[in-house]
């Protein structure tokens, strides 16, 4: 049995008076997840819990089953993973955004999504003015970076509370600050950062291209090494990751999941779609279960650009959903997402998200699917664990 999870990361949303009430989910042209959703089982899972940050690190742990209160650390050390970095008892990972700050508020907190070869030149120069023994920032993909500090806390303790900056668009930045025991480092860096940034000449070429500066790093997600049940372990599968997303990819290599590359991966609309759905079928030769995850609604939803969501939702559905289920009609496939990212507002919500199991036994056959249809089924799971139970044996 082959076991498939296809991911569309906060493709849920809330309606929208721009598309006559309808979600983008909704509005958009979905023909197979419908399809699927007719043969299967559908409903709405709570993926988050309210203590925990409303991200996609604790949303896809909770969908795998595992308990985020129990697990979770931090975004930080999931995509240090990722990067083959294995966090020591005394590290701290900080999830570090290149961000773009006007007259003191945030103004994109991807600074203009910026390409990796320039994160990188912009990350080296950190790493030459600030850099130590203590303290290393390490590039990633586009404006996701990462920082590892030695020693702060003594390495025990609670973390400085941080915000992530996707939250606070256009808003005062000095009102978000880090706060708590080992923020004024944290502050002193992002100070220090843009002095640094500002007067970079990639950044002076930007600006006369038009194009938005990358003149803060923006420091948030900080967490220690976390103690995690390998996947197979756990449920006696051998499964493999797909994503462009550095905190997935590190999920899955502290799962001891394989980690799938993709060339032309970027995690946005302009990803290689239908080389993650080739890349999948390949895989599942020699797997039992495979997560595919693609970025693009969440970002056109932090962009608060609801045709770009619509776009990106059809996109998912013609170019992975639709190519993975011809491909395995005898397997088990979850179709949904980690978490809502509501449009209007441009960030996370707590709210519980639609899903379907195509394969299982159980069945509800809804006509479509979608927030509202799921949220009319009369199912709901209360966590990931719940959900598994489904999916592996139900």
């Amino acid at each position: 049995m082959k076991y498939i999870m296809l991911i569309a990361d906060g493709m849920a949303d809330h309606s929208l008076p721009q598309l006559g009430g309808k979600t983008p989910l909704q509005a958009a042209h979905t023909p197979n997840m419908d399809r699927l959703a007719k043969e299967g089982f559908s409903g709405l899972l709570q993926t988050l819990k309210p203590d925990l940050p409303v991200g996609s690190d604790v949303a896809i742990l909770s969908l795998l089953g595992y308990s985020p209160e129990k697990c979770y650390t931090g975004r930080g050390p999931l995509e240090a993973a990722s990067q083959g970095i294995l966090l020591k008892s005394h590290e701290v990972a900080f999830r570090v955004n290149l961000v773009t700050v006007e007259e003191g508020k945030m103004k994109d907190y991807s600074a203009g999504h910026i390409s990796s070869r320039e994160a990188r030149i912009l990350i080296d120069a950190l790493n030459e003015k600030i850099g130590s023994n203590n303290i290393r920032f390490y590039p990633g993909v586009s404006y996701r970076n990462l920082l590892i500090l030695r020693h702060l806390n003594g390495g025990k303790g609670r973390l400085p509370h941080t915000t992530p900056p996707h939250d606070i668009i256009g808003e005062p930045i000095n009102k978000h600050q880090p706060r708590g025991r080992g923020a004024n480092l944290l502050k002193k860096l992002m100070k220090h950062s843009q002095e640094i940034l500002s007067s970079h000449p990639l950044n002076k070429k930007r600006v006369k291209k038009g194009l938005p500066p990358a003149n803060m790093i923006w420091i948030w997600g900080g967490g220690f090494k976390p103690k995690l049940e390998t996947l197979e372990k756990k449920y006696g599968v051998k499964g493999g990751v797909i994503s462009a997303v550095d905190v997935i990819n590190g999920l899955g290599r502290l799962l001891n999941m394989k980690i799938i590359k993709v060339r032309g991966a970027t995690g946005d609309i302009h990803t290689n779609w239908k080389g993650k759905a080739k890349a999948l079928i390949k895989a599942l030769r020699n797997l039992d279960f495979g997560l595919l995850h693609v970025e693009a609604p969440d970002e056109a939803s932090h962009m608060g650009d609801p045709n770009l969501k619509i776009k990106a939702i059809e996109l998912f559905d013609r170019e992975i959903v639709g190519r993975i289920a011809d491909k395995f009609p005898e397997a088990r496939i979850f179709v949904g997402c980690d978490h809502v990212t509501s449009t209007l507002l441009r960030t996370h919500t707590h709210d519980p998200v639609p899903f379907l199991l195509w394969g299982v036994k159980k069945k509800n056959s809804l006509s479509t699917f979608s927030e509202v249809s799921a949220r009319f089924s009369g199912v709901f799971l209360k966590n990931g664990e719940e959900l598994m139970k489904i999916f592996l044996r139900g």
